[in-house]
């Protein structure tokens, strides 16, 4: 079985994101950069499928982005991945979910798979639309949000979280899932794993090596026009006196001030 794993860098979620002066992207200097989450889960997903599965099976990570990307398919090697490609150059720079979702088509297409993993959402713009339009363009079937996956007799049985409940679905390989949190617990790469991932070669490929012109990157359908940072949390009110008082002003503020109630 061939296994392809879309991954994504992001900012690391403690690290303090500020406004470039371009006021379209965010400053990068001094910013930590992880494997976005939700990816994680993908991957940890497909190391486990190949030590269950059958002999052969393989996984490959992909990433789009520029040489710093090369950190997170280094992590992903580590926790067992056996291969990693990344794409680039400058005309993906401002690439939305739609080209992103083009590129990573020619990608798989390229390498041959019978299942590609994807994380749910990307933590930076919380989109969750590449791992959709990935299914779409590659006109196979797909379960979103998974939290449980089995795969049998050249199927899925994919546990599915939806609005109110959960949905189970039978799919036909190949497919396409992205996971959930829930889905299992990522493994911490041992010491000389990472030491082994450092001298692993990533492949490089650029948009036109894979059969996409210019016009693929200019053909995006949404542009980020502003970036503003969220308006500062007002301060703290503090509400002294008796205890039944106390609880009464709060009830009356939480009521008429904050209509929480």
């Amino acid at each position: 079985m061939r296994i392809v794993v879309c991954t994504k860098q992001v900012p690391d979620t403690e690290a303090q994101v500020k406004v470039s002066p371009d006021g379209r992207s965010i400053e990068e200097t001094g910013i930590t950069f992880i494997m976005n989450p939700y990816d994680e889960f993908a991957v940890e997903e497909a190391i486990q499928i190949r030590e269950r599965g059958e002999a052969g099976t393989t996984v490959t990570l992909v990433t789009m982005g520029p040489e710093r990307t090369e950190e997170v398919l280094r992590r992903g090697l580590a926790m067992g991945a056996d291969a990693a490609v990344r794409v680039w150059d400058d005309s993906l720079a401002e690439a939305d979910s739609g080209v992103t979702a083009e590129v990573l088509c020619a990608v798989a297409r390229r390498l041959g798979f019978d299942l590609i993993l994807c994380g749910r959402v990307a933590i930076d713009d919380a989109a969750a639309q590449v791992g959709l339009r990935l299914a779409e363009k590659l006109g196979i079937p797909h379960g979103n949000a998974v939290t449980k996956l089995d795969v049998e007799d050249g199927k899925l049985i994919a546990r599915c979280e939806i609005e109110g409940g959960v949905e189970v679905r039978e799919l036909p390989l190949p497919a396409l899932v992205t996971a959930q949190k829930g889905l299992n617990a990522p493994r911490y790469p041992a010491i000389p794993a990472v030491m082994k991932a450092r001298r692993v070669e990533i492949a490089l490929f650029s948009p036109a090596e894979l059969g996409l012109d210019q016009s693929a990157a200019a053909s995006r359908q949404s542009r980020i026009l502003t970036l503003e940072p969220p308006p500062a949390r007002a301060a703290g009110r503090m509400i002294d006196g008796d205890p039944a008082e106390a609880a009464r002003s709060l009830a009356h503020l939480l009521r008429d001030e904050a209509k929480v109630i």
